[in-house]
């Protein structure tokens, strides 16, 4: 059995595909704990409601993002896991909390990266006048959602689309594919290899698996 550990800071839409997930198509791994930096995050209701630890680690108690990135690492250990999911957790990660876990933590992106790294992407897309849009699920590197791509979702942009409209086409694909990835790693399947993600031994291109 594999132990997950999941980081947010909101609703957890993602969070609950991915208790879902755990209690059907990935039953070789539980969720051991939930963690958020926002007190009042609905997600922690979700935890609450699947039997899952939940925990507030509120940063205002600390001096640093590296003080408050190590006391998180320290209760995360205690949960011993072997993959870490960010799923809509908003603050910027320290780098000895990503090399402490290098390889064994994704992040969900609401864009096609490297399109639209950081925030507003579905503003953004419709701003460019883009035809599609969609969502990647990445490892976590030291470089801003720029760690290697394992797994994308397209989504088509309307005329009539505003930001609001776009996000919900994209959850729903990201509500898809993010437990699909996180199967494929409790499963020994994925990896990091370098600055690339590989599936089944075979390394992903930039767009990740399923490249077109």
């Amino acid at each position: 059995m594999k132990n997950i550990v999941v980081l947010i800071s909101g609703n957890g839409s993602n969070l609950q595909a991915i208790i879902d997930a755990c209690g059907d198509s990935v039953p070789n791994a539980k969720i051991s704990a939930v963690f958020s930096n926002k007190q009042q995050a609905y997600g922690l209701t979700r935890a609450q409601d699947a039997q899952i630890s939940g925990y507030f680690v509120d940063p205002k108690q600390f001096n640093s993002r590296e003080d408050f990135d190590q006391e998180l690492m320290k209760q995360i250990d205690q949960h011993q896991p072997d993959l870490i999911v960010l799923a809509g957790y908003m603050r910027i990660l320290s780098n000895n909390f990503v090399r402490h876990y290098l390889g064994r933590m994704i992040n969900i992106h609401p864009s096609l990266l490297p399109k639209y790294p950081g925030l507003d992407t579905h503003q953004k897309a419709i701003d460019a006048g883009d035809e599609e849009h969609g969502t990647s699920v990445h490892f976590v590197t030291e470089e801003l959602d720029g760690g290697p791509v394992i797994l994308q979702a397209k989504v088509p942009v309307f005329e009539e689309d505003d930001a609001q409209t776009l996000t919900a086409r994209v959850q729903t694909q990201e509500h898809k594919i993010y437990p699909l990835v996180v199967k494929w790693f409790v499963q020994d399947r994925l990896s990091m290899q370098g600055n690339h993600a590989y599936l089944d031994g075979n390394k992903l291109g930039e767009a990740g698996y399923a490249e077109s």
